[in-house]
């Protein structure tokens, strides 16, 4: 087996074991300018919190680090995998590396094959820059990346720039051989199960591990057995890669082995209601109330509280906390404090920051 086969069986096999993957999000200091020592606390973070990768240049990372003004996509990739790194070494164990692929075929594929230089595994592909395109030009754009390395499907939910992905457009990508993983993120009942039908009907089940990117719905998204007919054998949900879980990362491992628990031995009632406590609280990280307007500042703001960023800055200075926003996360940090893992990061800063 080449080594390239060989990495992708590795890949493969840890996706389907099932992971926690956070989107990681954009340190800046006060100027809105790359702050690499919060940015290498955070991957630390992630890394010492268990997750079993880490998914850069998404967008929780703001897409806007690809802008010529910015300059930041290269960067921040590079100093990303550095971290992870030095992480594997110390802890002796993998993580899967994910680049968030965007734009047009050219760049898309020009990202992918620096996100391959630097020693990510597979990339995971915003479709949001051809809204307008045919479900075929769409298939050529997703096997053109799929030439240069394996590639994490994607559906973008509409409300933060992406597009509707319908069944057929699913029928076909889950016949590209190099497609690895799905990440569902519709935030949509309906188009989840689109999604999940395609990969049934494909076959591939056992090849294709599915994601979920529903922050609204992560745990029970991740108890649940899907069939496709009654006889079927169930389809099940692996693991997540989530912008929410760039927040209490050390708790969301703990979810994700009490879900895999209770796989074997029945869904507990407290499973459920811990299920909805946590939509509660994505509500207001991602500022549902205002159309997801403050989702990544929401997702700072914890990390700021947590003193792991210095601030909420975005790259695009009218990009803040919407009204009323702070008293909901107020409100969901003072009512759920199980789902929180301020100790743990008070316990630890100090070194990631070192």
């Amino acid at each position: 087996m080449s080594s390239t086969k060989a990495l992708r069986s590795v890949t493969r096999e840890r996706l389907m074991d099932g992971v926690v993957i956070p989107a990681h999000p954009l340190a800046l200091d006060s100027s809105r300018k790359l702050d690499e020592r919060r940015q290498v606390a955070l991957t630390r973070y992630y890394c010492d919190s268990g997750a079993g990768g880490i998914a850069v240049g998404v967008h929780t990372t703001q897409f806007e680090i690809r802008e010529t003004k910015y300059g930041l996509y290269q960067p921040v990739l590079e100093l990303a995998a550095k971290t992870m790194d030095a992480c594997e070494a110390d802890q002796d164990r993998g993580l899967i590396r994910v680049a968030g692929i965007a734009g047009k075929t050219r760049q898309a594929v020009a990202e992918a094959e620096m996100a391959a230089e630097l020693g990510y595994h597979l990339g995971l592909v915003s479709l949001a820059a051809l809204s307008d395109a045919s479900n075929e030009e769409r298939i050529t754009h997703m096997r053109a990346i799929a030439e240069v390395f394996p590639v994490f499907g994607f559906y973008l939910q509409p409300s933060v720039g992406g597009c509707r992905l319908d069944f057929e457009f699913w029928r076909e990508v889950v016949e590209i051989e190099n497609l690895l993983g799905i990440k569902m993120a519709p935030f949509n009942r309906y188009e989840t199960l689109n999604v999940l039908r395609a990969v049934y009907e494909s076959g591939r089940a056992g090849e294709i591990a599915l994601y979920t990117g529903n922050d609204d719905n992560i745990l029970v998204d991740l108890a649940s057995e899907f069939r496709f007919s009654e006889d079927a054998e169930p389809l099940r949900i692996r693991g997540g890669l989530l912008g929410q879980w760039a927040v209490w990362t050390h708790q969301a491992v703990k979810d994700l082995q009490a879900v895999k628990a209770e796989r074997r031995s029945g869904l507990s009632k407290e499973l459920l209601t811990r299920a909805h406590q946590l939509t509660d609280a994505n509500a207001a990280i991602f500022d549902v109330a205002n159309g997801f307007a403050g989702c990544i500042p929401g997702i700072h703001e914890i990390l700021r509280r947590q003193g792991l960023l210095e601030g909420r800055w975005c790259l695009d200075p009218q990009e803040e906390l919407s009204p009323g926003q702070m008293e909901e996360l107020d409100r969901i940090h003072a009512a759920y404090p199980s789902l929180n893992d301020d100790e743990f990061v008070r316990e630890n800063l100090d070194r990631w920051l070192s």
